[in-house]
Protein backbone atom coordinates (compact mmCIF):
# COMPACT_ATOMS: atom_id res chain seq x y z
CA UNK A 1 0.00 0.00 0.00
CA UNK A 2 1.35 3.43 -0.98
CA UNK A 3 0.75 5.66 2.04
CA UNK A 4 0.65 9.48 1.85
CA UNK A 5 2.94 11.46 4.13
CA UNK A 6 1.23 13.10 7.10
CA UNK A 7 3.31 16.28 6.62
CA UNK A 8 1.08 17.90 3.98
CA UNK A 9 -2.00 17.25 6.12
CA UNK A 10 -0.34 18.90 9.13
CA UNK A 11 0.71 21.88 6.99
CA UNK A 12 -2.90 22.38 5.84
CA UNK A 13 -4.18 22.07 9.41
CA UNK A 14 -1.79 24.69 10.82
CA UNK A 15 -2.44 26.96 7.82
CA UNK A 16 -6.22 26.72 8.42
CA UNK A 17 -5.77 27.32 12.15
CA UNK A 18 -3.74 30.48 11.45
CA UNK A 19 -6.35 31.71 8.95
CA UNK A 20 -9.24 31.01 11.35
CA UNK A 21 -7.48 33.02 14.07
CA UNK A 22 -6.44 35.90 11.76
CA UNK A 23 -2.76 35.08 12.25
CA UNK A 24 0.07 35.48 9.72
CA UNK A 25 1.27 32.07 8.50
CA UNK A 26 5.03 31.70 8.04
CA UNK A 27 6.65 28.76 6.29
CA UNK A 28 10.33 27.92 6.92
CA UNK A 29 11.92 26.17 3.93
CA UNK A 30 15.28 24.48 3.29
CA UNK A 31 16.30 25.65 -0.18
CA UNK A 32 17.86 23.26 -2.70
CA UNK A 33 17.83 22.81 -6.48
CA UNK A 34 14.23 21.54 -6.47
CA UNK A 35 12.91 24.61 -4.61
CA UNK A 36 11.70 27.63 -6.63
CA UNK A 37 11.96 30.72 -4.45
CA UNK A 38 13.59 34.15 -5.00
CA UNK A 39 17.24 33.32 -4.28
CA UNK A 40 18.14 36.88 -3.22
CA UNK A 41 16.11 36.32 -0.01
CA UNK A 42 17.73 32.99 0.89
CA UNK A 43 20.03 33.05 3.94
CA UNK A 44 22.16 30.08 5.00
CA UNK A 45 20.25 27.81 2.63
CA UNK A 46 16.87 28.67 4.17
CA UNK A 47 14.03 31.09 3.56
CA UNK A 48 10.96 32.07 5.58
CA UNK A 49 7.88 32.78 3.47
CA UNK A 50 4.68 34.58 4.45
CA UNK A 51 1.99 32.29 2.98
CA UNK A 52 -1.04 33.96 4.58
CA UNK A 53 -4.09 34.73 2.43
CA UNK A 54 -3.14 38.40 2.10
CA UNK A 55 0.40 37.61 0.93
CA UNK A 56 0.02 34.88 -1.72
CA UNK A 57 -2.43 33.77 -4.40
CA UNK A 58 -3.50 30.34 -5.60
CA UNK A 59 -1.96 28.49 -2.66
CA UNK A 60 -2.04 24.73 -3.19
CA UNK A 61 -0.70 22.35 -0.55
CA UNK A 62 -0.48 19.01 -2.31
CA UNK A 63 0.89 15.72 -1.03
CA UNK A 64 4.29 16.33 -2.70
CA UNK A 65 4.52 20.08 -3.32
CA UNK A 66 3.34 23.49 -2.10
CA UNK A 67 2.77 26.04 -4.87
CA UNK A 68 1.55 29.64 -4.94
CA UNK A 69 2.39 33.02 -6.41
CA UNK A 70 3.61 35.96 -4.38
CA UNK A 71 5.29 39.32 -4.71
CA UNK A 72 8.85 39.99 -3.62
CA UNK A 73 9.99 43.60 -3.81
CA UNK A 74 6.95 44.31 -6.02
CA UNK A 75 7.86 41.59 -8.53
CA UNK A 76 5.51 38.61 -9.01
CA UNK A 77 7.10 35.21 -8.45
CA UNK A 78 5.76 31.65 -8.81
CA UNK A 79 6.82 29.64 -5.76
CA UNK A 80 7.27 25.88 -5.71
CA UNK A 81 8.35 24.10 -2.54
CA UNK A 82 8.64 20.32 -2.19
CA UNK A 83 6.83 19.20 0.98
CA UNK A 84 10.04 17.46 2.09
CA UNK A 85 11.85 20.84 2.01
CA UNK A 86 9.48 22.39 4.59
CA UNK A 87 11.24 22.88 7.92
CA UNK A 88 8.26 24.31 9.80
CA UNK A 89 5.03 26.28 9.75
CA UNK A 90 4.07 28.76 12.44
CA UNK A 91 2.07 31.87 13.33
CA UNK A 92 4.15 35.07 13.24
CA UNK A 93 2.27 36.64 16.14
CA UNK A 94 2.42 33.73 18.61
CA UNK A 95 5.21 31.47 17.36
CA UNK A 96 2.87 28.49 17.68
CA UNK A 97 3.11 25.84 15.00
CA UNK A 98 5.13 22.79 14.03
CA UNK A 99 8.79 22.19 13.30
CA UNK A 100 9.64 19.13 11.22
CA UNK A 101 12.75 17.02 11.79
CA UNK A 102 13.00 14.43 9.06
CA UNK A 103 9.75 12.49 9.22
CA UNK A 104 8.97 13.67 12.74
CA UNK A 105 7.34 16.87 13.94
CA UNK A 106 7.60 18.89 17.13
CA UNK A 107 5.03 21.38 18.44
CA UNK A 108 6.63 24.78 19.02
CA UNK A 109 4.44 25.24 22.10
CA UNK A 110 3.63 21.79 23.52
CA UNK A 111 0.05 21.41 24.67
CA UNK A 112 0.74 19.16 27.65
CA UNK A 113 3.54 17.53 29.53
CA UNK A 114 4.62 13.98 28.81
CA UNK A 115 3.83 11.14 31.17
CA UNK A 116 7.51 10.96 32.12
CA UNK A 117 7.46 14.51 33.47
CA UNK A 118 4.21 13.86 35.38
CA UNK A 119 5.74 11.03 37.43
CA UNK A 120 6.46 11.79 41.04
CA UNK A 121 10.11 12.53 41.66
CA UNK A 122 12.04 11.58 44.81
CA UNK A 123 12.05 14.35 47.37
CA UNK A 124 8.82 15.87 46.07
CA UNK A 125 6.29 17.56 48.33
CA UNK A 126 3.88 14.61 48.25
CA UNK A 127 2.40 13.70 51.65
CA UNK A 128 4.02 10.77 53.43
CA UNK A 129 1.88 7.66 53.88
CA UNK A 130 0.16 7.57 57.25
CA UNK A 131 0.38 11.29 57.92
CA UNK A 132 -2.84 13.00 58.96
CA UNK A 133 -4.63 15.46 56.77
CA UNK A 134 -4.53 19.12 57.70
CA UNK A 135 -8.24 19.38 56.89
CA UNK A 136 -10.87 19.38 59.67
CA UNK A 137 -14.54 18.40 59.56
CA UNK A 138 -16.73 21.45 60.14
CA UNK A 139 -20.28 20.91 61.40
Amino acid sequence: MNEFSIKSYLLRAIYDWCADNSLTTYLAVKVDESTRVPMQYVKDGEIVLNISMDAVHNLQIGSDELTCSGRFGGVAFALSVPIDAVIGIFAKETGQGLVFRGNEFVATHPIGRSNASNREKPGSDAPKPGSRSHLKVVK
